[in-house]
């Protein structure tokens, strides 16, 4: 059998072909190495975006109020003993914030509701007039919690210093003119039908109203706990 001489030359063009083949796979492979690099370093950057987004945010927390914790108030209604009625509505703010382990869990200026729980008005010769108001909501920032406090009973000033003035001017000028008519015994008589007089006016006079205006400071005080939430 006779063989085919191989041409040296084109074994030489077949051994670049492969080299080339080999060289731009090789550089195929090199590239997507590097690629596979790239790709990771946006992944990482974008986790700790993440973790600076969730450091970053406010963290809350919630703190508990215990009971007989007093909260200083300044009223922003207003109350009377004449006029108002049991489940009228009374509005208040705290005058300075309230502090738990050093840290204010209620801002000054937080706003309380409740309502009048009894109305009493003034009597004659006895009964002074009382206004007694609990607070049951307070709210912060837009969020509102329920509440209990101890209701406040105001009751208006006594009056018994004028009604014995009232009725001892009475006295002394029914004296005075019982005198003038019918001498000694006259100023005797006169006396006690001048002090019926006074007391008469006394009878017919109603006391003093209890008013409380915007404005009034008033300190309620918890009768149960109360939890807040609360920054930080």
């Amino acid at each position: 059998m006779t063989s085919t001489p191989v041409d040296s030359s084109f074994v030489s063009v077949r051994l670049l072909v492969l080299m080339l083949a080999a060289a731009v796979t090789a550089g195929g492979c090199g590239t997507s190495a590097s690629d596979a690099t790239d790709i990771s370093l946006p992944a990482e950057n974008g986790g700790a975006a993440r973790s600076a987004a969730t450091g970053a945010g406010p963290v809350y927390r919630d703190v508990t109020i215990p009971s007989g914790t007093t909260l200083p108030l300044s009223l922003t209604s207003a109350m009377d003993s004449d006029t108002s009625a049991v489940e009228d509505p009374v509005t208040a703010e705290l005058t300075r914030a309230v502090s738990i382990d050093g840290r204010a869990v209620l801002p000054a200026g937080a706003r309380l509701t409740g309502h009048v729980t009894q109305v009493d008005g003034s009597g004659r010769v006895q009964g002074r007039a009382t206004i007694a108001f609990r607070f049951t909501s307070l709210e912060i920032g837009g969020k509102r919690y329920d509440l209990q406090t101890a209701a406040l009973t105001h009751v208006a000033p006594a009056t018994k210093g004028e009604d014995a003035t009232t009725i001892g001017i009475g006295a002394g000028a029914g004296a005075v003119i019982g005198g003038l008519l019918g001498g000694g015994d006259g100023a005797a008589k006169g006396a006690a039908i001048g002090g019926g007089a006074g007391t008469g006016v006394v009878l017919a006079t109603k006391g003093k109203d209890m008013r409380l205006e915007p404005g009034a400071d008033v300190t309620s005080r918890l009768t149960a706990p109360l939890t807040v939430r609360t920054r930080g």
